[in-house]
């Protein structure tokens, strides 16, 4: 329990010593203000007011980001115990997964109503899939109409700890902003369920 102890008495001199300095800059500055625009002081001192109530709502903001963040950027969580991926919903309704393709991270958007794994061009390029290799004989209807798809397999695709190999997807041909994330890969898990907001998945 001691060194606990020192560790924090260590920290509380460190952020002392930074507070003293800071309020010792902040007389410096007012004194020097006060100095400068002594003969318009009335508008001069509305003026700092104003400018100090933004720097104050800055630091608040930035300290309250820490509380906010996944009501504004909700993340992927992981319970490692019963190997449940627990996705919260965005603020734009949607829910959102990273997943490994081929080591490197992809974002994707949920599409229940997607039949399969839909890569954008991009995110192809970005896993090692070389598009200009690709035969696009397939078809798909989009929200941006009729767009030409390659088929493919993935060698590996990962989340959270889980990790399936040749996985089928297809590559969109046309402008995609995110890939979709669609029933054939959902359909590797044993349960699905959206409620309170939360989208849950089990193997």
């Amino acid at each position: 329990m001691r060194a606990p102890r020192a560790y924090l008495s260590t920290m509380d001199g460190y952020e002392f010593g930074r507070l003293t300095y800071l309020v010792l800059l902040g007389v410096a500055v007012t004194i020097w203000f006060i100095a400068e625009h002594r003969q318009s002081l009335g508008k001069s001192l509305r003026m700092a007011i104003a400018w100090g109530m933004i720097f104050l709502g800055v630091i608040a903001a930035v300290g309250l980001w820490g509380d906010i963040r996944d009501d504004v950027l909700p993340r992927q969580s992981v319970v490692a115990e019963g190997g449940i991926i627990e996705v919260p919903r965005s603020f734009d309704g949607h829910y959102y997964l990273t997943l490994g393709i081929n080591g490197t991270p992809v974002d994707f958007v949920v599409d229940t109503g997607a039949s399969d794994m839909v890569l954008s061009r991009a995110d192809a390029a970005r896993a090692g899939i070389d598009s200009g290799n690709l035969i696009f004989s397939g078809r798909a209807q989009t929200a941006n109409g009729l767009v030409e798809t390659a088929q493919v397999r993935l060698d590996e695709v990962s989340l959270g700890g889980i990790t399936d190999r040749g996985v089928r997807a297809a590559v969109n041909g046309g402008e995609m902003d995110i890939s979709l994330l669609g029933m054939g890969y959902l359909d590797r898990f044993e349960r699905l369920e959206i409620r309170d907001g939360r989208m849950l998945l089990e193997r």
